[in-house]
């Protein structure tokens, strides 16, 4: 990368009140009346200007950095959809999935750099709200009847939630993928829901 740059300078005040001529740089002159050490004096001059490489100044984002900007993107919070719908029953297993995106695109500037970040769940934490604690999966679950994802509840009211791993890969100004070293986590909204206990009921089908 060739930049071209204008370099200028121009004197300050130093603490003993004296300042550098800019024309002598041997010659040192009492400051202006009024001015304080670290002010300016008088106005920008040119020192030099040209063509200069910059590249080893300016390499291109590391894995590293790149992971630092990871990690604050807005990645989505996945929202946690159960069958039943509404209120479930002990016996018949409460099925958990997500239909939010699990993939995700971002483009940042770094330093003049533009870095595209794909992002991708990787891991689902189903948190069931109950002593059992957590359901670990490595898909987004779905509905009935090609659910992955379910569990059983005693009858009572319970709050769900989903924990993701998010990994990444990333390009710098259209290069070859390459992994982001590391990884994060987005939690979900929670979601409350009954588990009723169903009882038999004998009738007489001829009342």
């Amino acid at each position: 990368m060739v930049g071209f740059f204008v370099v200028q300078r121009r004197p300050i005040v130093r603490p003993d009140l004296t300042y550098v001529n800019p024309d002598d740089p041997a010659e040192v002159l009492p400051s202006p009346t009024g001015l304080a050490p670290g002010d300016s004096v008088g106005d920008w001059r040119n020192q030099s200007e040209g063509c200069y490489d910059i590249t080893p100044l300016n390499p291109p984002p590391s894995g590293a950095e790149v992971f630092s900007y990871f990690q604050r993107l807005p990645l989505p919070q996945l929202t946690t959809q159960h069958q039943p719908p509404g209120d479930g029953l002990t016996g018949l297993p409460v099925i958990f999935y997500t239909d939010s995106p699990t993939t995700q695109t971002f483009t940042v500037d770094i330093r003049g750099f533009t870095v595209v970040i794909e992002a991708t769940a990787e891991q689902f934490i189903w948190h069931t709200g109950d002593a059992t604690g957590q359901i670990v999966s490595t898909d987004p679950g779905a509905p009935y009847p090609n659910q992955t994802v379910e569990h059983s509840y005693r009858s009572g009211t319970y709050t769900a939630y989903l924990t993701v791993t998010w990994g990444a890969t990333f390009t710098v100004n259209g290069s070859a993928p390459a992994d982001v070293p590391g990884t994060t986590t987005t939690d979900g909204p929670p979601v409350t829901f009954d588990v009723l206990q169903a009882r038999p009921v004998l009738t007489n089908p001829y009342d």
